[in-house]
């Protein structure tokens, strides 16, 4: 049954209006979308929850998320064990997301893929109880974010800037982190630069990483990146981009449905969906099966990306 546009409300992230493609993309999205769809904005420093539950409480039963990853994420973390429905307004660099559910890219295609569309329940990952969609990592990862908000604060989004981000953390990349990991039971000490705990099938294909099964069996990929110099991470770096990293040789890979991590440190730093925080330890990621409803293109609205 198609989504009835008078449900749906579309919370768009602070920054989806500064710019004129942004504004402009909106634009278009809301006139596919018809009058009967409300358009709220958050402001920066807004408590999201807060914000999405607020438009739950005011009648709508599909929420849409115009922005990026870390936008949907913010989207869906409010609604996790609801049967309100997530939409997907792809307006971000990568999305995704967004990609490996299909959506077009265009925002009167997405627009009217959503509307078009049926809802499906999905099991999500949680670190913490914080939600993320498609990966969590901690290690040198949440570095390179922090470098990327800096550069483009400086030089405006781009993949260009997201990939100079990369490279300039791995110059100032000093020693991996020690680590306990528990992993259904099964706990390894162990030292590295990067510990990667995907969730999404789309971004391990994209990547040619193995691991995609897992995801559809309700498990985290988790990848354990061998390495301690800057010259192994900028090979790795070389690999993932030509999609030639091989488990056993560059990372060890472990399937798990619960997986604990321990820094020894109070609050090290998490990367979530392209976003960061610093959370308590030890670090608990769980799947929290069938809790989140989000909606889908039929196959007529489904594009390959």
């Amino acid at each position: 049954m198609p989504i009835d546009p008078n449900s749906i409300c579309v919370v768009a992230n602070p920054g989806s209006g500064r710019n004129s493609r942004d504004a402009a993309a909106i634009e278009r999205a809301m006139a596919a979308f018809g009058p009967g769809v409300e358009l709220r904005r958050w402001r920066k420093g807004d408590d999201l929850d807060a914000f999405v539950r607020m438009a739950v409480a005011d009648g709508h039963s599909t929420i849409v998320a115009a922005g990026g990853d870390g936008t949907v994420m913010g989207v869906a973390h409010a609604l996790l064990g609801t049967n309100v429905n997530l939409g997907v307004l792809p307006l971000g660099t990568f999305n995704y997301f967004a990609r490996g559910l299909s959506l077009p890219q265009e925002p009167e295609a997405a627009a009217r893929a959503i509307l078009g569309g049926h809802t499906r329940r999905i099991s999500a990952g949680t670190v913490n109880g914080q939600l993320f969609l498609n990966n969590a990592s901690l290690g040198i990862y949440p570095t390179i974010l922090q470098a990327r908000e800096d550069i483009y604060a400086r030089w405006g989004r781009s993949r260009i800037m997201a990939h100079w981000s990369v490279a300039r953390t791995l110059v100032r990349f000093q020693r991996p982190m020690r680590m306990r990991l528990t992993a259904d039971g099964h706990l390894q000490d162990l030292r590295t630069p990067l510990v990667f705990v995907a969730r999404s099938a789309y971004q391990l294909e994209r990547f040619g990483l193995q691991g995609a099964q897992a995801i559809s069996d309700d498990k985290f990929a988790v990848f354990v990146v061998h390495g301690g110099t800057r010259w192994d991470l900028f090979k790795l770096a070389m690999r993932l981009a030509l999609r030639r990293v091989q488990v056993g040789r560059d990372v060890d890979l472990i399937y798990a449905h619960d997986l604990t991590v321990e820094t020894g440190r109070t609050r090290p730093r998490v990367a979530f969906d392209g976003e960061k925080r610093r959370m308590s330890d030890p670090l608990e990621f769980r799947i929290e099966p069938m809790a989140l409803s989000i909606i889908v293109p039929d196959a007529a609205d489904k594009v390959a990306v």
